[in-house]
């Protein structure tokens, strides 16, 4: 028995089925069975299972499925067409986001944002009309909206959660904080206007890095000198100390050193960034949207 991990259109978490099919290998099509009806999926990965409760995949996607599967992306547009002109008929204070059929056409889900609660039966049942078949709305928060429609980060790069990331990890201001970065949120914030998901990336190689600094200001005793001074700057990922001493004196002078020339007691280094409290409110005001939308966004976007 093989247990074969199937990916959808938009990165989730993977759907795993079983086959004892030998044509099945990494990147096939296939037609599978999940909680929205048939599926088109594409296999991630095959490997050997005993498990026997595993739902079997229906059929590999043959030459007429890739066809439907072709129309069914362009009545996605047709679709979204026709949405946006019912929602400004009906006049109501929503965005639509995405349209998608399922496979065999029995449901149209329409994806959408609204900074309030959207009363849409009636738009629902003129959409029923038009296309004769199940309609679905789904409000959705901004990050989803961003991972259905995708784009280029600052860095340059297609944007993680449309590329790669199965799901969103909670990401806060103590990251930016202990990865030293600024807190000004046009910065540390993505394009769909929240804290960027690749903080979660390094963060935790910097609480690593970081515990084995000493803080600014700590006074500490240089080993191959037995000079005491007081840390001036760090730099965490060369893992160099600067050190003033003499600072009392007319010699003071500045050592470059490295975190094993040093003696100290390591400890969690506190970030000493200093904000103002305009800084401040926004930051907390982009952490509250954060946790907010963390709280809400789960499964939202699973096929």
């Amino acid at each position: 028995m093989q247990k074969i991990s199937v990916g959808f259109r938009h990165p989730g978490k993977p759907h795993f089925y079983g086959a004892d099919a030998p044509d099945i290998k990494r990147y096939t099509r296939v037609i599978v069975e999940t909680n929205r009806g048939l599926e088109m999926g594409c296999v991630l990965s095959v490997e050997e299972s005993a498990d026997q409760n595993l739902k079997p995949i229906v059929r590999v996607a043959t030459a007429e499925d890739l066809e439907k599967d072709g129309k069914n992306r362009q009545n996605e547009a047709n679709a979204f067409r026709i949405g946006k002109e019912k929602i400004a008929k009906h006049k109501l204070a929503m965005k639509l986001v995405s349209v998608e059929y399922n496979f065999d056409g029995s449901k149209i889900l329409f994806y959408f944002t609204a900074d309030n609660r959207v009363d849409f039966r009636e738009l629902v049942k003129d959409l029923a009309s038009v296309f004769h078949t199940r309609i679905e709305l789904r409000q959705i928060g901004v990050r989803d909206e961003t991972k259905l429609l995708g784009g280029i980060g600052v860095c340059g790069r297609e944007l993680c959660c449309h590329s790669y990331l199965s799901e969103f990890q909670t990401v806060s201001i103590r990251m930016a904080k202990e990865q030293n970065l600024s807190l000004n949120p046009t910065k540390i914030s993505g394009i769909c206007g929240r804290l960027m998901c690749c903080l979660n990336n390094e963060q935790a190689t910097y609480e690593y890095l970081n515990s084995k600094l000493p803080q600014l200001g700590d006074t500490v005793l240089i080993k191959k000198d037995g000079i005491k001074g007081k840390v001036q700057s760090v730099n965490v990922l060369r893992q160099t100390v600067k050190v003033l001493v003499n600072a009392e004196g007319e010699d003071a002078d500045v050592v470059d050193c490295s975190v094993e020339e040093l003696q100290f007691t390591p400890h969690h280094r506190r970030s000493r960034m200093k904000l103002s409290e305009e800084e401040l409110k926004e930051a907390r005001e982009l952490e509250a949207l954060e946790n907010k939308d963390h709280a809400n966004s789960a499964g939202r976007l699973e096929s």
